[in-house]
């Protein structure tokens, strides 16, 4: 049956995938793995470490002899019972609550007003229970929880608390899928089912020793761990031990808990030595105590989480035993070796050569730490080198140069101080080695093994680095001798040029140059960088390609070649793993190796390859394994967790804390006159890496922030308003976690505040009606005095009116009197002349009839008579009365006969006293007298008037004339 193409590759895929999680899932079975301690001065609380637990957010909770503490990572907290109790238990249930338990207490904490604060439950507890004892184990299982006391085991849910009572003390409570089971001293091992405590027949193999620890076993089996009767197994009906290499080691040293660890190991804790680790096989894996890295050998509590970490609490401090690192360790804690200069594998032993000798310890994948190293005789002394040629070990001494076979040294070469040695690249039949006073050469015997040959003549200097470029020029270096470059005769036996190489061919300095082969061509490392050699200018130049991709790393001191193109760089104590693979592109992995920093010896540091994947590296007191395969399955399946943001302090004025942790559904209100806070941060992530972050206040910011390992950020004076701060992850420059985010809203200042634009509302209206009124009672009052003084004004002005009409009507008055007077003056002359005028006829009139008085007897003749009558005649028609008349009438009647002139100048006198009479409103016999007329002459006259002034029929003549 043929297999299809995508078939295979899904085969391949799965194949790879699961050799993948199988090695990110192993122990590492050489050395130990990483162990961070957690000091009791770090923590801030007791020595003792009674429980662990973990909550869904990735906060480690440790229940301690001062309390309940909390680890996020970077931060610890500790919060204290009511009664300052020693935290026995701890548990957190599926909604986040943190259950704790104690002497006489147990109860929840819960975050209240952005606090962490606790519940007790013991309220709850029936009228006939009492809790007088320490609440030892806290299970959760579905909604319910479980308090276990040595006495009782009280079940908490829906509120409420059930007492179950068992026929005698307790020792522990275990969970285990789901299922609880307890001992009952003297009675066996039980199983807690709806309330009820059935025995689980055949338990009595167990022992009283005490049952500490229950935990999954393959084939659906349970392993169970006694304090001193070793490890058992139980299928379900019957119980039986479990042959184990732990078990004499767990009976000598007290087992006291249990954890299951990455899927196929178990961890058991003990009262006496540490913790110790096997496989289903019931194999050793590892044994973990204070010699290899704990604080102490009590382990009062085990726990491992989601990110397989296993958490020890002691009876003095906390450790995290990263159990699937890349890296393990081996350090001599005694300091039977002293300092490792260098470190190989050969065969199936393992060499360290230090400043006291070559030691050797038996190693074995199977070792579990157990090298037991011990000194070869005769190699006391400083050891610089020990490599491995041509399935020869060879070890450069200070006293010479040695073959390594087993347990015992045969010397090669008397020149001391052999610091490197390795293959001529021109002749791979030869070996060069660099010396204290210059360089041998070696060839292989009859026996095919390397043996000194004879040293180089002409060139003395100290040899610390030796390598050959394309052209056979050796190249010779020493950290304060400068650099070299020899030719040598084709026979090797001598130097037939040397030269001498400092700044004035380019070199930054004559010290701390070193050679080393990269990519097979001859770099030279300084402070100043990576230099390369340029023969044709016989100069140095800088290898600015190399150096901008290396980084911080450009300045590393030296090069040790590691495989499938890959190289370590070692500068001046810190290390990175570099991979050349991809053409244009240098993948540079530091941040691993952080733990060693300053743990090398300065100058001369040694790694050395025991296979395709995995390296020795020697440290200054022992030395690391590092499996390469390991750290990038590790790094593969890595899945960072969100950033916490816990604590918000006020630091505007003294310091105070605002909330001891949020959620980013939350808003947190700060008053204006709190405006200046700290947000602290963490990311729950407890494997060894460089973590960096990466923060955004989005109202106040312009942008993301740098990425900086800090984790905390002050903002000060921040206005009134809404602001969301937003900060993120990343994990050894490749993982970036989600966005974490908190809404934070400065309120208003009180002036400012809603209230106060009320209060300022209502303020405004009352001003406006207020000023409204002021400015009507203002303006009334300006108007009033605008009014009295145009009041005054007026009354001035109108004062002076009246003084100068005063003077007018006094002046008119004067006038019409003076005219009156001068009319009076005039009418009295005229009337005197009038009166002499009349006298004078009189007289005539008089004279003449004295006349005929004297001619009695006569009878008046008729020019007399006619006469007389002339006299009469021009009596009466004389002008000068009607003139008077005419002028009088002027002065009365404004002009009126200029006007009836102007309008109808073909008005003769007659007419003109006719229309004065008229407008005078004389009657027509009146008119007729004056005109010395009869009344039917007037009547004509008023007709032939009419006509020449064009009256209309309708109006009235009279009226007519008055209205002119």
């Amino acid at each position: 049956m043929k297999l299809s193409l995508s078939k295979i590759s899904f085969l391949l895929i799965l194949y790879f995938f699961g050799l993948k999680h199988i090695a990110a899932n192993n122990i590492p079975k050489i050395g130990v793995p990483y162990v961070q301690n957690f000091h009791k001065s770090l923590y801030a609380a007791g020595n003792q470490n009674w429980s662990i637990a973990k909550n869904q957010k990735g906060v480690m909770y440790f229940g301690n002899s001062s309390g309940l503490l909390s680890y996020n990572g970077k931060y610890w907290e500790k919060h204290e019972l009511p009664n300052k109790q020693i935290v026995r238990s701890v548990a957190v249930s599926n909604d986040g609550l943190i259950y704790t338990g104690g002497f006489g207490e147990f109860g929840y904490w819960d975050y209240k007003d952005k606090k962490l604060s606790y519940k007790s439950l013991t309220k709850l507890l029936p009228k006939t229970a009492k809790l007088t004892g320490e609440v030892w184990k806290i299970y959760t299982l579905g909604k319910k929880i479980y308090f276990q006391t040595f006495s009782h085991i009280f079940v908490y849910d829906n509120k409420q608390i059930t007492v179950i009572k068992p026929a005698n003390n307790l020792l522990f409570l275990h969970k285990v899928n789901n299922r609880l089971f307890a001992e009952v001293i003297e009675k066996g091992l039980f199983e807690l089912k709806d309330k009820q405590l059935i025995k689980l027949e055949g338990s009595e193999i167990l022992g009283n020793t005490g049952v500490l620890s229950i935990l999954p076993f393959k084939n659906n089996q349970f392993l169970i761990g006694t304090s001193k009767n070793g490890l058992f197994l139980f299928d379900g009906k019957t119980f039986s031990p479990f042959a184990n290499q732990a078990n004499q080691f767990l009976k000598t040293y007290q087992l006291n808990n249990g954890a299951k660890v990455l899927n196929n190991y178990y961890a058991f804790g003990t009262i006496l030595n540490g913790i110790i680790i096997i496989d289903t096989n019931g194999n050793v894996v590892q044994t973990i105590n204070k010699t290899s890295g704990l604080q102490n050998n009590t382990v009062l509590s085990i726990y491992n989480d989601n990110e397989n970490n296993l958490w020890a609490g002691l009876d003095n401090g906390i450790d995290r035993i990263e159990l699937n690192s890349p890296l393990s360790f081996y350090f001599d804690k005694t300091g039977k070796f002293g300092t490792v200069y260098s470190s190989l594998i050969f065969g199936n032993k393992i060499y360290l050569g230090t400043n006291q000798g070559l030691f050797y310890g038996n190693w074995s994948n199977n070792a579990a730490g157990n090298f037991d190293f011990k000194l070869i005789p005769n190699s006391q002394g400083q050891v610089w080198d020990l490599s491995r040629i041509d399935n020869q070990l060879i070890c450069g001494h200070n006293n010479g140069t040695f073959s390594i076979v087993g347990d015992r040294i045969e010397k090669i070469s008397s020149i001391n101080g052999g610091w490197t040695l390795k293959k001529l690249n021109s002749n791979p039949n030869y070996l060069i080695q660099g010396t204290y006073n210059g360089l041998s050469i070696y060839t292989k015997n009859a026996s095919n093994h390397w043996t000194f040959s004879h040293r180089i003549e002409g060139f003395g200097e100290p040899s610390r680095y030796v390598e050959q470029d394309h052209k056979g020029n050796i190249w010779v270096s020493h950290a304060y001798q400068g650099l070299y470059r020899i030719n040598v005769s084709d026979d090797l036996k001598k130097a037939i040029k040397i030269k001498y190489y400092d700044e004035k061919n380019g070199l930054p300095s004559s010290f701390n140059i070193n050679a080393f082969n990269l990519e097979n061509r001859v770099v030279f490392s300084s402070d100043s960088g990576f230099y390369i050699y340029d023969d044709i200018n016989d100069r140095f130049s800088k290898y600015h390609a190399l150096n901008n991709k290396l980084g911080n790393f450009s300045t590393s001191n030296k090069i040790i070649k590691a495989s499938n193109g890959k190289y370590w760089f070692i500068n001046h104590g810190r290390m990175s793993l570099a991979n050349f693979n991809e053409p244009g592109k240098i993948v540079i992995d530091s941040n691993r190796f952080n733990i060693l920093d300053g743990r090398m010896v300065q100058y001369y540091e040694n790694i050395s390859q025991i296979s395709n994947n995995i390296y020795l590296i020697s440290v200054d007191d022992g030395f690391a394994i590092y499996n390469d395969a390991l750290a990038a399955s590790i790094k593969a399946s890595t899945k960072l967790p969100q950033v916490l943001i816990g604590k918000i302090d006020d630091i505007t004025d003294k310091y105070s804390i605002i909330a001891e942790s949020v959620n980013s559904e939350e808003e947190i209100e700060i008053p204006f006159s709190r405006n200046s806070i700290r947000i602290s941060f963490a990311l729950p992530y407890y494997r060894l890496s460089k973590i960096k972050f990466q923060y955004y206040l989005e109202g106040f910011s312009k942008q993301w922030s740098e990425w900086s390992p800090a984790t905390q950020k002050d903002f000060t004076n921040l206005g009134n308003g809404t602001y969301v701060f937003k900060v993120r992850a990343k994990i050894d420059e490749h993982a970036v976690s989600e966005i974490s985010s908190v809404k934070i809203v400065i309120l208003a200042p009180w002036y400012a505040s809603n209230w106060a634009w009320a209060f300022y509302f209502i303020c405004i209206i009352i001003g406006l009606i207020v000023g409204k009124k002021v400015y009507e009672a203002k303006l009334k009052k300006d108007q009033q005095k605008i009014a009295d003084k145009l009041q005054r004004e007026k009354e001035e002005y109108l004062k002076k009116e009246a003084e100068a009409t005063e003077k007018q009507i006094a002046k008119l008055q004067t006038d019409k009197l003076q005219a009156e007077l001068a009319g009076k003056s005039r009418e009295l002359a005229n009337s005197a002349m009038s009166l002499v005028y009349k006298n004078e006829l009189l007289q005539k009139i008089s004279q003449e009839l004295y006349k005929l008085k004297d001619n009695k007897d006569q009878k008046p003749q008729e020019d007399q008579l006619r006469k007389i009558q002339k006299i009469i005649d021009d009596g009466m028609n004389d002008e000068r009365d009607w003139n008077l008349f005419e002028n009088s009438f002027n002065e009365a009647h404004e002009s009126f006969f200029k006007k009836l002139k102007a309008n109808h100048p073909d008005l003769v006198p007659n007419d003109l006293k006719l229309c004065a009479y008229l407008r005078m409103n004389m009657s027509s016999k009146e008119m007729a007298s004056l005109l010395n007329i009869s009344v039917r002459g007037v009547e004509i006259r008023r007709y032939r008037l009419r006509k020449k002034l064009a009256v209309p029929h309708d109006k009235n003549l009279t009226e007519f004339l008055i209205e002119l």
